[in-house]
């Protein structure tokens, strides 16, 4: 499975930003399909993440902030971030995962960079 990420950037804090990742090769339904990021020095962390039946999970971090969707006939996850803050500065990471057989992939990385 290959997940191609984009629309990271700079933006000044208060503003928006929306991330794509599209995933293609799959044979299987694609059961979870997500966003993490890494900030410099920090581990790998949960932003928000969509199931293939709707249910959502986010950080508390971006919760009210951030709204995740998904086009399944596309295979495609969105994330909508508003109100970007410069704590919000990170690489931010496509994720998908197939329960069965099991598979856990990641996407490139897309740098989004919020200025004070």
């Amino acid at each position: 499975v290959q997940l191609q990420a984009s629309g990271g950037g700079l933006v000044q804090a208060g503003g928006s930003l929306r991330l794509s990742c599209a995933a293609s090769g799959s044979r299987f339904s694609i059961n979870v399909m997500g966003w993490y990021r890494q900030a410099p020095g920090m581990e790998r962390e949960l932003v928000a993440t969509f199931t293939s039946v709707g249910s959502t999970e986010y950080s508390d971090s971006v919760k009210g902030r951030f709204t995740i969707s998904r086009d399944n006939a596309k295979n495609t996850v969105y994330l909508q971030m508003n109100s970007l803050k410069p704590e919000d500065t990170a690489v931010y990471y496509c994720n998908a995962v197939i329960l069965f057989p099991y598979g856990h992939y990641w996407g490139q990385g897309t740098l989004v960079t919020v200025s004070s």
